[in-house]
């Protein structure tokens, strides 16, 4: 069976792994989690980076350094995973989803200023497939209505908009290392932001409510309580394994390029035929490769499609059923406006096995068995 995903191995990880565990120095903000957030820093371009054990436990960082309050509305795209909204959700803000570019999966940035009211606090995008948003409008609509604007960049990491990283451009940038992602911990993520204002109660939040981080530089004599906090941190042995890959991340990134563009290539010929479409990049994107997808002609065909690779040792999988459809999402949330795309969309797409180990000869089989699916 050829898996949908594997987590990337460079040859690198355990030699790190074992060094952390020699230093004597596996809880979080060890040696490899310093090393893992002076990375991104210099590559990215951003002032503040924190290594979280989620971008879960990112998202609910960015939440409440926006300062989220019960009754707040925060509107972002009902096409993305569960964390996405949880995070604010946690914080008792109500979300509005709007509706989604069919070319991106993106929310669309012209249905956002409708969306707002008195009561909206932060807008949240999600850069699908590592592709980004429009984020000069969004920030253009930001700056207006006086919004924070939080970045999901789970799937954007080492993807760029007008050449700013993503997860760099708005007031937080959320990043996820999960095995799924380009560049794993495991389970782990990050949050990035620029303003130095956030610095100390990132920190604080960070590290269980305490002062640690002041008394670790030492500002002051001894750490204490001083406000509300969670542990975030990963272990250093998590981090560990993550170095190894960002510093082989261009190596990465240009293996899944050149199994996307493979793919890219031998589907024009059933996009031409109008069987499928394609993964849509606009011109100010540069992406990471993190999926290749197809879309085709409805759910039913996706549902045989599925069945008929399965039967061929090939797995495939879709996301997301869109959340305001669902349960919670009816209970803390409202679609604003129109369902035009949302779920339509969610119902056609198919991803296909994208990850760093893949071998030449699976993705030429893959290609192949698709080009002879013959339900198009």
């Amino acid at each position: 069976m050829i898996r949908f995903n594997s987590a990337p191995l460079t040859g690198g990880e355990a030699v790190y792994m074992q060094q952390a565990m020699a230093n004597g120095k596996l809880c979080g903000d060890g040696p490899f989690t310093k090393k893992c957030s002076e990375w991104m820093k210099e590559h990215f371009q951003v002032n503040h980076c924190y290594l979280t054990t989620s971008c879960t436990h990112a998202l609910e960082m960015a939440a409440y350094l926006c300062d989220i309050q019960p009754g707040d509305e925060v509107i972002m795209p009902s096409y993305t995973f569960v964390s996405t909204a949880d995070a604010f959700v946690l914080r008792g803000a109500k979300i509005v989803f709007v509706d989604i570019h069919p070319e991106t999966m993106n929310i669309d940035e012209r249905l956002i200023e409708d969306a707002i009211t008195e009561k909206t606090k932060a807008i949240v995008v999600v850069h699908y497939a590592g592709v980004s948003c429009e984020m000069d409008e969004i920030m253009e609509i930001a700056k207006r209505h006086n919004l924070r604007v939080v970045e999901d960049a789970a799937q954007g990491v080492y993807a760029w908009y007008k050449g700013k990283a993503l997860g760099t451009i708005g007031d937080f940038g959320c990043y996820s290392f999960h095995e799924t992602k380009n560049y794993t911990m495991g389970e782990g993520g990050a949050l990035l932001f620029n303003d130095i204002e956030y610095r100390d109660r990132a920190e604080i939040l960070r590290e269980k409510g305490t002062d640690r981080s002041r008394f670790f530089r030492g500002q002051i004599d001894k750490y204490t309580w001083v406000d509300y906090g969670s542990s975030y941190l990963p272990s250093d042995l998590n981090a560990a394994y993550l170095y190894a890959q960002l510093e082989k991340a261009e190596e990465i990134n240009e293996r899944r390029m050149a199994i996307y563009n493979y793919y890219h290539e031998h589907f024009e010929c059933l996009e031409q035929a109008g069987a499928v479409i394609r993964p849509f990049v606009p011109e100010y994107c540069k992406h990471n490769a993190h999926m290749y997808y197809l879309k085709l002609k409805d759910l039913e065909t996706r549902t045989a499609f599925i069945d008929y690779l399965k039967e061929h040792d090939i797995m495939a999988v879709f996301h997301y059923i869109p959340l305001h459809s669902s349960a919670a999402g009816k209970r803390f949330g409202r679609f604003h406006g129109e369902d035009v795309h949302t779920t339509k969309e969610s119902e056609r797409i198919v991803r296909l096995p994208m990850f760093y180990n893949l071998t030449d000869e699976q993705v030429k089989y893959v290609t192949d068995t698709v080009l002879n699916f013959k339900g198009f």
